[in-house]
């Protein structure tokens, strides 16, 4: 999840006066990449409710959800109440742009059902609705423990037309909420956003997240007449929102640090021999009745390793009991029917060991993941060139062996001039590692209709001209599951010796923090942990990185080594793509090839018609580079923008000939360029034939997408 303060520098910056000149635009752009022809393509989903599209993809969807039961796990995976697989592809909702909200009106509460369903998408996590209104649920006041009626009727009728369409719900329950005196908490003023760490151990913001997901989840929605608690298309219910606790936690005030510390100190009484007790005070430097002090920030690295290991065990308590109390409240007093998750593992600059320990009583588990966060503030780069640091690789480490695994939160944030890599490549590596569910972040439904078409903040695809039709390609490709499973899965085991001694690890070692770990084999097989507290995992032969990586099912490469070459090749029968440098383009697929002028572009050919490409007659191709904002500008680094940028969204159209071949037997080949609604653009563009190759010339009208048909 993003930084709050971060995101309203950004919408700050947005709304500051903006200098709408398209040579800026480009003029800082890395040297490997020459400043292009940009032009406007927007976005418009208001148009798209009025006419049919033929790239509309919601025909994956099975409405309305939940008519099969409730999601539930069973045999490793993500199942409906009549036993069979589901996957999850969708979005999170949520309000950062200036005019956006998380709850629609009413009246435009069907826009965006049917906007969603159209790209795709069948669930949506719903965050930060424990914000106060107009952004979320939480009424006005000088308390956070009522929920707005008014505010709360538009979530329910909004729900409703997600249910009808075949879109599943994840509540997120403990995000963002602001803690006011108000509500009995100490130290209200100096508790940030959620209370994180401390709402996991102080007994009154535990009760008072019991109070809200009581009124939220037993509530009955007038719409559909079914409490949340009971409703069948509720898929997901998250305790809370990437929320952790462990060694050298900074405390907000001395209240709660005199808190944690009563608590260790009784944990120690009840789990300490006299004779580890004296060594504990020993070391410590503290007198017989005195409380026996945490480890705080640096400490941490130079404790002693008993000290070390005695804390752990304590971190560890305490958080599993945290996680399991909740999901007892949650299942037996409020009834809940659903899947319950725990937290995500989210940072992957360190371990995420000793929380995954913590949750493993879970039935699931979570993961979060970004390319290059704005946090970061690095060079703007291509994934394509760094797979071992990828987010395919960040997020494997997370998943257990028995277990669905979901990504509730995943993007490659705007701006980057690579920014079209990351869906079809997730999308692919999430089939081939056999995961549940990838949730976008993030989809802002603009209150306003009048709303300017341009990408509002890094998060943002709402307006996104190249990632919005990805996601409707991606939807296909993952949800079909048209990426084989891998054929093997390689398995960790970790002791817990070796759960807590990660935390410690350099840095080096990130993401999998498991030393001689190679990590191309989650880009080769499936990679999943086996055991977090039994004997350690095995040794790893010595090997030196593959170039390319290819998948044990042979339907995925990628290319890299040297610097601007990086490449992703998808070859499966109903969905092909190519996705990087595109001088390395020329290396032909099963039945696709380009030849572009893009130095970097995404390719995405997939079927409408769920047949192989060779006999479809319904295809969806995308071709995506770069977009901008008009006038936008990096900044000398290109780390991140000096300006941001103003409407329209301006697109590099990709540019040069798509190549089709072994197709069976056709009369004729038609591509039709969509606009930002997806209604056909222009008029239809001829193939031309020769000998096995069709040949579509793409990059005039301007556009992101086309609808293929071949005729025969």
């Amino acid at each position: 999840m993003k930084n709050a303060s971060l995101s309203f520098a950004l919408i700050a910056l947005v709304a500051s006066p903006l200098v709408a000149t398209l040579p800026a635009a480009a003029q800082n752009l890395p040297s490997n990449l020459p400043a292009p022809t940009f032009a406007p393509f927007v976005i418009d989903h208001r148009a798209a409710l009025a006419a049919h599209s033929p790239a509309d993809v919601s025909f994956v969807l099975d409405a309305p959800a939940g008519k099969h039961g409730f999601i539930h796990a069973a045999a490793g995976h993500l199942v409906t109440g009549d036993g069979h697989r589901i996957r999850l592809w969708g979005v999170n909702i949520t309000d950062w742009s200036p005019g956006s909200t998380m709850i629609p009106s009413k009246q435009d509460a069907p826009l965006w059902a049917a906007t969603l369903a159209r790209y795709g998408v069948n669930c949506v996590r719903l965050q930060f609705l424990d914000l106060p209104v107009p952004r979320g649920l939480i009424a006005a006041g000088d308390n956070t423990r009522a929920l707005d009626p008014a505010q709360l009727d538009r979530e329910d009728y909004f729900l409703a037309q997600l249910e009808q369409r075949g879109i599943y719900i994840d509540f997120n329950l403990l995000v963002g909420r602001p803690f006011k005196a108000g509500d009995g908490v100490a130290d209200a003023d100096k508790l940030h956003e959620g209370a994180k760490g401390i709402s996991l151990f102080d007994k009154t913001l535990i009760d008072l997240q019991k109070e809200y997901a009581r009124q939220l989840l037993t509530h009955v929605n007038p719409y559909t007449g079914r409490s949340y608690a009971n409703d069948p298309a509720v898929a997901i219910v998250e305790i809370n929102n990437e929320n952790a606790i462990w060694l050298g936690f900074s405390m907000p005030s001395p209240f709660y640090a005199r808190e944690l510390d009563g608590l260790y100190n009784g944990w120690l009484q009840k789990n300490s021999t006299a004779a580890e007790m004296s060594a504990l005070r020993s070391e410590t430097g503290v007198q017989t009745g005195d409380p026996i002090p945490l480890l705080a920030g640096p400490e941490v690295g130079a404790a002693p390793k008993d000290r070390f290991d005695v804390e752990s065990r304590f971190y560890l308590w305490l958080e599993s009991g945290y996680f399991s109390y909740m999901r007892d409240f949650l299942r037996n007093d409020l009834n809940i029917r659903c899947l319950i998750l725990a937290t995500a593992d989210h940072s992957h600059h360190n371990t995420g060991y000793p929380l995954l320990l913590a949750t493993s009583s879970f039935d699931a588990v979570d993961g979060h993941d970004y390319w290059q966060h704005p946090w970061e503030r690095k060079v703007k780069s291509p994934m394509v060139d760094d797979p071992l640091n990828s987010t395919v690789v960040e997020m494997s480490r997370s998943a257990e062996a028995g277990k669905p695994y979901t990504v509730s939160e995943v993007n490659e944030a705007f701006p980057n001039d690579y920014g079209a890599e990351q869906i079809p490549i997730l999308a692919a590596y999430g089939d081939l590692e056999d995961w549940d569910a990838i949730l976008w972040y993030t989809f802002e439904p603009k209150k306003d209709a009048n709303w300017k078409p341009y990408i509002g903040d890094p998060f943002d695809i709402s307006l996104d001209p190249i990632k919005m039709p990805e996601l409707a390609a991606g939807a296909l490709l993952f949800l079909r599951g048209d990426v084989s499973p891998a054929r093997e899965t390689v398995l960790r085991r970790y002791s817990e010796d070796q759960v807590f001694d990660s935390y410690r690890l350099s840095e080096k070692d990130r993401p999998y923090f498991t030393p001689g770990f190679p990590l191309w084999i989650p880009l080769e097989h499936g990679s999943r942990i086996d055991s977090l507290d039994d004997g350690p995992t095995r040794k790893f032969p010595a090997a030196t990185e593959p170039a390319p990586i290819v998948s044990d099912t042979a339907q995925l490469a990628w290319y890299w080594l040297k610097p601007d070459s990086g490449q992703v090749t998808i070859d499966t029968p109903r969905t092909q793509a190519l996705v990087g440098f595109s001088a390395a383009h020329s290396k032909p697929l099963t039945n696709l090839s380009a030849a572009v002028s893009n130095p970097f572009s995404a390719i995405v050919l997939t079927t409408l018609d769920a047949q192989p490409i060779a006999t479809s007659s319904k295809l969806l191709l995308t071709a995506a580079a770069r977009a901008v904002n008009t006038g936008m500008e990096w900044n000398p680094r290109h780390t991140g923008l000096a300006q941001w940028g103003s409407s329209p969204t301006l697109i590099e159209p990709v540019t040069g000939r798509i190549v089709l071949r072994g197709l069976a037997p056709a009369a004729a080949v038609l591509a039709q360029p969509l606009d930002g609604a997806g209604r056909p653009l222009g008029q239809p563009i001829p193939a031309t034939h020769n000998a096995d190759a069709w040949q579509i010339p793409i990059g005039t009208p301007a556009t992101t997408w086309y609808a293929v048909t071949v005729q025969r």
